[in-house]
This record gives structure tokens, sequence and C-alpha cells, in this order.
């Protein structure tokens, strides 16, 4: 499967029957997928398989579709919808107007919602059906270009996070082969942070040296962090190489290499092993950018 992106448009127009029609698809970054759908009132059946088709394509974003449709074949008639208007008439009969305020016009009236609709032409069942499969047609048509858009970021995001997971593996690799890591630079640096301790405290016995000495190497041993680095590392490179929606899988991965990251350099008491760790945290933390935008 592709990895694809959580942003994208598309769009799709055709015409059936006295119909014409466009879809308009926009898909941007959102945690879960959210659907915003505008119908015409004339569609609005449509709106409950219009929702499916989208749930059943895609995992997440927020997804803004527009359905726009007017009739080609002749104007339709409108009328005056008397009880709004004449309940408008009246509140304003009723309502004491400041001197500086003029009274409402009868084209002001008329431009406000509900005051004038639309009568539309009846049609017979079989041309309705017809319509609306054809118009359900076009959005899967809509779908597909949306999703053909959002493959093609998806490849170029997959690309950028593939170089930013190369640099944070050769950071980790340089962190394990650093020459702070061997054993005597350990060792030295033990026996010198146990110099300061007993340098520090007077009248410490063997048993607490010993049991200090034990905390400083723990605190001090960063194998653990280069171990979870390292899985986290081939985790990350095997979802890429899955692909399908695994965003939420790539963000919680990134979480975790960025604790290790911190991990590493609270530990570390090498001012180069130190360096390695922040620009480790660098590329996590550009690499968790990244990861936002996928699907």
């Amino acid at each position: 499967m592709r990895v694809a992106s959580m942003t994208g448009f598309s769009r799709t127009q055709g015409a059936v029957g006295p119909w014409s029609f466009a879809w308009e698809l926009k898909s941007v970054n959102s945690k879960g997928l959210d659907i915003r759908l505008r119908l015409p009132p004339v569609f609005d059946s449509l709106e409950i398989k219009a929702r499916q088709a989208i749930a059943a394509r895609l995992a997440r974003g927020a997804i803004t579709v527009n359905l726009t449709a007017k009739r080609i074949d002749e104007a339709a008639p409108v009328q005056i919808n008397r009880l709004i208007l004449d309940r408008l008439l009246s509140a304003l009969a009723e309502t004491p107007l400041p001197e500086n305020l003029r009274p409402a016009s009868l084209d002001g009236l008329l431009a406000l919602p509900g005051v004038i609709e639309v009568i539309q032409p009846q049609e017979d069942e079989t041309l309705r059906n017809q319509v609306e499969a054809d118009i359900l047609s076009a959005l899967e048509q809509a779908l597909d270009a949306l999703i053909a858009a959002r493959h093609a970021e998806g490849e170029a995001l997959t690309q950028i996070l593939s170089t930013r997971l190369t640099h944070i593996r050769q950071l980790t690799q340089n962190a394990d082969l650093h020459p702070a890591r061997q054993a005597d630079a350990i060792r030295a640096r033990l026996i010198q942070n146990l110099a300061k301790l007993v340098e520090n405290v007077e009248g410490l016995d063997q048993a607490r040296l010993h049991q200090e000495a034990i905390l400083l190497a723990v605190k001090s041993d960063i194998r653990e962090e280069l171990d979870r680095l390292k899985a986290h590392v081939d985790s990350v490179s095997e979802l890429l190489a899955r692909g399908g929606p695994i965003g939420r899988r790539l963000d919680f991965l990134a979480q975790e290499l960025g604790r290790e990251s911190n991990t590493l350099c609270a530990k570390s008491n090498d001012p180069a092993l130190t360096a390695i760790g922040l620009d480790l945290k660098i590329e996590v933390e550009q690499f968790r950018e990244q990861v936002q935008n996928i699907e």
C-alpha cells in the first residue's frame, strides 16, 4: 500500500437529465476523519450515502465536500413566502426605530433567507434515481482524484521522512560508536565522579560507596536508550515500507524517539555525546513535524 498525505484537492463536474453539477473536495490535516459536507437543499437526500462513500475511502483528514447543482433545462419559477414576509412586516411595525435609521425597503426584505422560494419542478422517480446515481458516481471520481493527489504528496513526504530517518539512524550509530562509550572512558568518568563524591561527603562507608558507584554507573549508561532508538527506527522503516494509514503509529513512534533522545542528552556526561544527542533531538523534532501530514 502507498503512503498518503492528508492534504489534497479535486474537482469533478457533469450533467445528467436537466441538471448540471460539480463536486469540489478539499482535504487538510486532522487527528481523525472530519467530513464537512455541503449539499444544495434539493439534494439533501444524498447526505448519508455521500458520507458513507467518503468514510469508506479515507481514514484521516478534515474533508470539505461541496456539491453545486443547477437546472439547465429552464429557469425554475419562484414564489414569495407570504407567511414569513407578513411576520417580518409585523415585527417591523411593532419595533420602534431610532430616527437615524430608515425603514426596511421591500428589496431588502425580499433578500432575507426564506422570503423568496424556488419551486423545483416535479421529476419522475426513474429520472430522479438516475440523477442521484450519476451524482454519486461523480463523487467517487472526485474521491479517486483526491486520493491520487494525497498519494502523490505522500510519496514526497515519504522521501523526506526516509532522509530524516537515515540521519536519526546515523546519529544513533555515532553515539554508540563514540570513544566516550568505550569501557575505559566510562570507567575513567566513573572514577572521577566517585572521587568528587568522596571529597564532598565525609565518613562515607564502603557499603554506601558501593551503592553510589552502582547508581552513578546506571545513570551514565545509555545502552538502553540506544537500543530503543534502534528498535524505533526499525519500526518506522517497516511502517514506511508497508504504507497505508500509518500516521497515528508514526506519530507514536516519533514521540518515543523524542523521549529516548531527551533521556540520552540528560544521561550523557560527555560533551561530544551531548552534542550528538542535541542533533538527534533536532532531527526527531523535524521528523515528527512531517509525520503530522501523514494519513
